[in-house]
C-alpha cells in the first residue's frame, strides 16, 4: 500500500476542468481521473488522481516500485531528494494551473456579480498577493484603476458580534453623499479602503444583486473620472 499525499488544501480555492484533465493526460476510470508521468529519467513515477471526492498524488520509485516517502518528509535534505522534490512540485503545480482556474468566492451572490461583471465590462478578478488568496480585484482597462473588490472577511471586521466569515464587495461611492448610504446594517464603510470614497456590503443578499449592480457601474464611472 502506498502513502498518498492529499491535494484537496492546494486545490480548496481552486474548481478543476474536467475537459482539461482529460486533454492534459488524465484517463478516466469510473469517478476517478488518473494521470501518470515519470521524472528524473524514468528513475521515478508520478500519480495523480481526481475525483469530487478525492485529490491525491503519489510518487513511486520505478525500480523497487516502492513509494519514494522522502519527497513527503520536509526535513529531509540533501542534493537528490531535494532535485526530486523539486521536479514532482513542477509537474503538480502544472497542472493546476492548466487543469483548474481560481474559484475562491462561493456563495451565490458573489457568483452572480462575477459573471455579471465579466459579461458587462470584460474584466475578470485579479488576485494580487499571494498570501491573501481570498482577496481578490476589478481593475479599469482604461485607467487601471480599481472599482471593485472582493474579500472574505469574519464580520466582526464590520462591527458584527460575530466571528462568522462572509464575503464582502468593496465599492467606491461619492465622497460628498456617501454619509446619506452608509447605514451599518446594509452598507458600511469600505473595508482596509479609503472611508471617506468606499463603500463594503456584505454578499449574503441582505442586499439586492440588482443593486449591487448599479453600485458595481457607479463605481466603474467613478473610475473613470479619477484618470480626467
Amino acid at each position: 500500500m502506498y502513502v498518498v499525499r492529499n491535494l484537496e488544501n492546494i486545490l480548496k480555492n481552486r474548481a478543476i476542468d474536467y475537459n482539461q484533465l482529460v486533454k492534459y493526460g488524465f484517463v478516466k476510470m469510473d469517478n476517478l481521473y488518473l494521470y501518470k508521468t515519470n521524472i528524473m529519467n524514468n528513475e521515478f513515477e508520478i500519480n495523480i488522481g481526481i475525483s469530487a471526492d478525492k485529490s491525491y498524488s503519489k510518487l513511486i520509485d520505478n525500480e523497487t516500485n516502492e513509494e519514494y516517502a522522502l519527497v513527503d518528509v520536509q526535513s529531509a535534505t540533501g542534493e537528490f531528494v531535494g532535485v526530486v522534490r523539486h521536479e514532482y512540485e513542477n509537474v503538480i503545480n502544472d497542472m493546476i494551473k492548466k487543469c483548474t482556474i481560481k474559484d475562491v468566492f462561493k456563495s451565490t451572490q458573489a457568483k452572480e456579480i462575477i459573471n455579471y461583471v465579466s459579461l458587462k465590462y470584460s474584466d475578470n478578478l485579479e488576485f494580487l498577493w499571494e498570501k491573501f488568496d481570498d482577496n481578490a480585484v476589478w481593475r479599469n482597462k482604461k485607467n487601471n484603476k480599481w472599482y471593485g473588490i472582493l474579500l472574505t472577511i469574519k464580520k466582526e471586521k464590520l462591527g458584527i458580534e460575530s466571528d462568522e466569515m462572509v464575503e464582502i464587495i468593496d465599492l467606491m461611492y461619492q465622497k460628498d453623499s456617501i454619509d446619506s448610504i452608509i447605514d451599518n446594517e446594509f452598507i458600511y464603510p469600505g473595508y482596509h479602503m479609503n472611508k471617506k470614497s468606499w463603500i463594503t456590503i456584505k454578499l449574503d443578499n441582505t442586499v439586492k444583486t440588482s443593486k449591487i449592480k448599479k453600485l458595481i457601474d457607479n463605481s466603474y464611472e467613478i473610475s473613470i473620472q479619477k484618470s480626467k
